[in-house]
């Protein structure tokens, strides 16, 4: 299986239900997918990665208005339905909607940056919009979902879910049942935000509790859709951290369960080394925790969609130097090793692993320079590419671990 993430304008370039569709884009998926099934490769397509059409943002706000937002994702994924199923098995309708709610509508780092801070944006609301957008990013979720039990998935025998994203978490003090309890909020506000009124229909109380009526209300009808539109859980994980309570009230643009994040605990001890990005360490019991936290609260089967690590300073370094990726190495071997324990010895039903990734690419805000790749890319020299120590890693314990590999 590969995992790949069409490009909504590719598809529709002005995004909405009554503009053209751009024949070409659509073929040229079309293509990939029959490329990689004459290879042998199952694709496992996702339909949404963070990539608004401008024109919807200037229309209507994007997912800030429910209707139209709802609407025109619903034909965008009926219309890529149409050309590609029964040819692909397995669909993703969003990738971590935690991403374009929090960083695109409170922080104001992502697209399209509003923020209450006014130094990054004249007029949004980090209290309130974040919020918004997740509860409207669930109901296209699930009308994509229904569009595609009810038109396609009969003449494919294909499923259809969501991508989420969560760290894991650890106590500052573990002793501290404050610490305890903080490190619950905070995956609340990160993975049951979305995950609990998919497969418990309705929110997290912690999130009720903080958020009061910034945080919107289902309507009947709303929650009758979201509900159970999962097929399978796909799993984002990269990072854990440790935890910290706070005694003072939370802020009106928190979202992170009023809890202090850091890198070392009450004891001095780290979560897991640094990688080339400060805010990722490796920490693979965080994997088979978070594993067994889904399994025991939700009961789903899963497919890791994303796992992988960049390497600090890698791309300041000679070629030959950055294909003996160590540090990659050993990153595979023990978060795949929590993952076959968490399958083997703790009974977590687990579909697949996919490994992030399979060349270096662009990286959102750390764009080219950060690599996650277990392929290098020479981006000075015509994209040669170079295969690192960690692509024959990788092959062996696919070989040993997982079947079909």
């Amino acid at each position: 299986m590969v995992p790949l993430t069409f490009i909504r304008p590719r598809v529709i370039p002005c995004g909405g239900r009554h503009d053209p569709v751009n024949e070409k884009g659509l073929q040229h998926y079309v293509k990939f997918v029959d490329d990689l099934l004459a290879a042998g490769i199952q694709p496992m397509v996702t339909l949404y990665q963070w990539d608004l059409p401008q024109a919807l943002h200037e229309r209507y706000g994007g997912p800030l208005c429910k209707s139209e937002f709802v609407a025109d994702f619903a034909h965008y994924a009926r219309t890529v339905f149409k050309a590609l199923s029964p040819k692909v098995k397995i669909w993703m309708t969003f990738t971590e909607p935690w991403i374009i709610s929090t960083f695109g509508y409170n922080r104001g780092v992502f697209a399209p940056g509003r923020s209450s801070d006014r130094s990054k944006d004249p007029e949004g609301d980090s209290s309130r919009e974040c919020w918004i957008v997740g509860h409207n990013i669930l109901l296209a979720h699930a009308l994509a979902v229904k569009i595609y039990r009810e038109e396609f998935k009969h003449s494919s025998g294909g499923e259809i879910g969501i991508t989420l994203s969560s760290d894991w978490a650890y106590p500052f003090n573990p002793d501290d049942e404050k610490d305890q309890i903080a490190c619950s909020r905070f995956i609340d506000f990160f993975l049951g935000w979305f995950a609990d009124p998919i497969y418990r229909g309705y929110y997290p109380e912690s999130m009720r509790e903080q958020l009061s009526d910034r945080l919107p209300v289902w309507m009947a009808e709303e929650i009758n859709l979201v509900k159970g539109s999962n097929d399978f859980f796909a799993l984002d994980y990269y990072s854990s951290t440790f935890v910290k309570h706070k005694d003072s009230p939370p802020s009106a643009d928190d979202f992170m369960g009023n809890t202090e994040l850091t890198w070392e605990n009450g004891k001095g001890e780290t979560v897991g080394r640094e990688s080339g990005l400060y805010y990722m360490r490796s920490n693979p019991q965080g994997l088979r925790h978070l594993l067994n936290w889904i399994h025991d609260k939700y009961s789903p089967k899963v497919y890791i969609m994303e796992n992988g690590t960049s390497i600090k300073g890698e791309n300041d370094v000679p070629v030959d130097e950055i294909v003996e990726d160590t540090f990659r190495c050993d990153f595979y071997r023990s978060h795949i090793e929590s993952v076959v324990r968490a399958s083997v010895e703790d009974g977590v039903d687990i579909k697949g692993y996919m490994a992030w990734s399979l060349l270096d690419n662009f990286e959102w805000a750390e764009g080219y320079r950060t690599r996650f790749g277990v392929t290098f890319v020479d981006f000075a020299n015509n994209q040669k590419r170079y295969p690192k120590k960690s692509a024959q890693v990788l092959g062996e314990l696919f070989a040993r671990h997982i079947s079909g590999a």
